[in-house]
């Protein structure tokens, strides 16, 4: 296999990035911007290159950990899974084909200052003329691009030193006029002209000690790079008249003219029309190999990546970019161009951001040269300022983020997901996370026994099933000498008045506590047994286990048609509103079991079921068999972060832990006693569906877990459980 050779060094670094950076923006960018927050443009600038600085870091880290050729995306794929990394793809095409827009648009005026011409349909012709380029073939020599480069630093400087003893201070009056939102606005707006910073990061296959001189090739030209826009625009600012140039298509041209005449005006223009030309042609070659890598990584169509056998070129995916790029010039306001191509680059860089904790926290290889320092702070910050200056650009910057996201999203979800079985370093780290905060939890739960428990017999059971739930209270409270409340639930119509006659003992009365008494020496616990009349047992369940202090209740459930669920069933009402746990018995007996399956759903198993069916399990010297599901899409990462996760939960349980892996549309299970599972706490699911686990129907007793409102997850956890799992 042929290696690049790692032949660049520090000055290669820099110019590579230094010339990614500079181009047609400086000519165009400040006289927008200006007119957003007036002389503070100057700062807007130097912010701009201060909040792009956790990206730089960012990147820096991804690529010495990963110095091979690649684009942004691909980092945030690895790194974010293949959603976040279509977000990635799209968002990064999107930004740099505005770039490309933004440098024809804006570049165009410079060239009609020479020639008077209409200013769109020169600038279409131009993306014709450098689309058709792309597609043969033609491409910029690198020798060619750093003399472009060499003459647009040496034009701007030369105007920013020949123009410098013309700067007025009057200029420079009411600096903030436009207040912290103009500055952030005008911040958001410039950002593009940072884009470029972290390109070198595609080369660090051929950079000679990656370690040292991709950051500081990345820093240092950010740094050099920073200095001279805000140079260049304190300058344009100082020697121009206040409002002068806000507006203008051709700035910089505008204050050359001021001060260095109109051989200075012929330097600008010609620089500026290098700068296009650079900026323009390597906008389309570069966003036309975004829709090419995605292809080839099948998020997009496989003939985005088919290669011309005539050109050699991705002829589709730069005929779909240049598509764009001329709809763009031909319908899209220069303004709202340079607005969408900086929001495009911010929601790609937070995505840097957020990348590199991902790697870190996940369990994938990472082993990065360069770290960046304050981890991960300065990549928090690095993605709420970019989430800021969002929210200041307006309403077309905000909208055209929002559209990308979601469209993405929707994208993927379409097309990508069911093609693409492989997932992210942060979809692990949040899988492991949420399991150790599970088990912490069990853990919790395991020491904190029941001590008295509500059976609470609502309807005419026959003497085994009553037993039945007498039996799985017992073996709840007996680790800790616990109490079982037994309560016989009566309810007479409203129209009659719960008198003496109505409370009086029957000879039904006498039996069952007669039955109770036995059951408590049978079962060695402490037994209380007790009747209650009402006029709505359901809220007489409630008031009771309210008033007694109970930990749990353990009550009757049969599974409920459709109707049922539709009007509405007691039970489900005490569920949602007992001060306590609730677990549900599907009552098809219950006799010393010692076969226990703890049922998963594909999350995590709940902490109280594990508690239930331990205990279960512990007072017949049995066993438990946790069951997951088998016919999911699962990646090794995945299959390896569950194994661990049983594996922790076995270690911390007293009874002996087997792992089946069960199918839902058969398998063949082993079979089981008792079944504990978690209890569905999605109402529309439970009116449609009935609250059965994702596997056969066991055959046996089976109790759903319904954990009181101070022990349930919140909504976060819930949903991390839910994809991660």
């Amino acid at each position: 296999m042929k290696e690049l050779e790692r032949d660049l060094g520090l000055p290669s670094v820099l110019a590579i990035s230094i010339g990614a950076m500079i181009g047609s923006g400086i000519f165009i960018l400040p006289a927008l911007a200006l007119g957003i927050a007036g002389p503070a443009v100057i700062f807007a600038y130097a912010l701009a290159g201060l909040l792009v600085v956790p990206a730089a870091l960012s990147k820096s880290e991804m690529a010495t950990a990963m110095p091979e050729a690649g684009g942004t995306y691909i980092y945030i794929e690895r790194g974010m899974g293949p959603l976040l990394g279509t977000i990635a793809g799209v968002g990064t095409w999107f930004s740099l084909s505005f770039k490309g827009a933004l440098a024809l648009v804006g570049g165009v005026p410079y060239l009609l200052l020479l020639l008077d011409l209409p200013l769109e349909p020169v600038a279409l012709a131009l993306a014709a003329i450098l689309i058709v380029i792309n597609v043969v073939g033609a491409k910029q020599t690198g020798r060619l691009q750093v003399a472009i480069v060499v003459v647009m630093l040496a034009a701007l400087g030369w105007f920013a030193a020949g123009s410098a003893p013309s700067v007025q201070s009057a200029n420079y009056a009411n600096f903030f006029a436009d207040g912290i939102g103009g500055l952030l606005a005008a911040t958001g707006l410039v950002f593009v002209s940072y884009a470029g910073v972290t390109k070198v990061a595609s080369v660090a296959e051929e950079v000679e000690d990656p370690g040292r001189n991709i950051p500081l090739g990345i820093l240092g030209s950010l740094g050099f790079t920073t200095v001279l826009y805000v140079a260049i625009v304190a300058v344009l600012v100082g020697v121009t008249d206040p409002g002068s140039v806000a507006g203008s298509l051709t700035p910089v041209a505008v204050a050359a003219e001021a001060t260095l005449g109109q051989f200075g005006v012929i330097i600008v223009i010609l620089a500026a029309l290098l700068a296009l030309i650079s900026t323009a042609n390597a906008g389309i070659l570069s966003s036309s190999r975004y829709p090419f890598a995605m292809s080839r990584d099948k998020l997009a169509p496989p003939s985005l990546s088919t290669v011309s056998d005539r050109f050699g070129t991705p002829v589709n995916s730069i005929t779909l970019t240049g598509a764009v790029l001329l709809v763009l010039i031909a319908f899209v306001p220069i303004l709202d161009i340079a607005k969408l191509a900086s929001a495009f680059q911010i929601l790609v860089f937070g995505l840097i951001n957020l990348a590199v904790i991902a790697f870190r926290e996940g369990s994938v290889e990472y082993e990065p040269e360069f770290t960046s320092p304050l981890y991960p702070w300065i990549q928090i910050f690095g993605a709420i300022t970019g989430l800021l200056l969002l929210t200041q650009m307006g309403r077309v910057a905000l909208t055209g983020a929002v559209v990308i996201t979601f469209g993405s999203i929707g994208w993927y979800l379409l097309y990508v997901q069911s093609r693409v079985s492989r997932e992210g370093a942060a979809t692990d780290a949040v899988r492991r996370r949420v399991g150790r905060d599970v088990l912490t939890e069990t853990e919790s739960v395991i020491d904190d026994a029941s001590r008295e428990v509500l059976v609470a017999l609502t309807k005419n059971l026959d003497e085994s099933r009553e037993r039945s739930l007498v039996a799985i209270a017992a073996d709840l409270v007996r680790p800790d000498d616990g109490r079982v409340v037994v309560v016989r639930f009566e309810e007479v119509p409203d129209q009659v008045p719960l008198t003496e006659d109505v409370t009086v003992q029957s000879s039904s009365d006498v039996s069952y506590e007669t039955r109770m008494a036995s059951l408590s020496t049978e079962l060695d616990v402490d037994i209380e047994a007790d009747e209650i009349v009402s006029h709505d047992t359901k809220h007489a369940v409630v008031n009771f286990a309210d008033n007694r202090g109970v930990d749990s209740i353990v009550t009757e459930h049969e599974p409920l048609r459709l109707r049922s669920r539709l009007f509405g069933d007691p039970i489900d009402w005490v569920v949602r509103h007992a001060p306590c746990d609730v677990f549900l018995v599907d009552n098809l007996g219950y006799d010393q079991p010692e076969h226990v399956i703890l049922s998963g759903n594909g999350g995590p198993y709940p902490p109280l079921a594990v508690n239930v069916a331990e205990a279960i399990a512990a007072a017949d010297e049995g066993d438990i068999s946790l069951w997951y599901p088998s016919d999911r899409k699962e990646t090794d990462e995945h299959k390896q972060t569950i194994d661990d996760y049983q594996t922790e939960l076995s270690e911390m349980l007293s009874v002996p832990i087997q792992v089946e892996f069960i199918r839902a549309d058969g398998g063949q299970p082993s079979n089981p006693d008792v079944v504990v599972r978690r209890g569905t706490d999605e109402r529309l699911r439970a009116v449609l569906f009935d609250d059965s686990p994702v596997f056969p129907r066991p055959g046996c007793t089976t109790i759903t877990v319904y954990p009181n409102e101070s022990r349930q997850s919140r909504f976060t956890r819930r949903l991390l459980e839910r994809l991660t799992f």
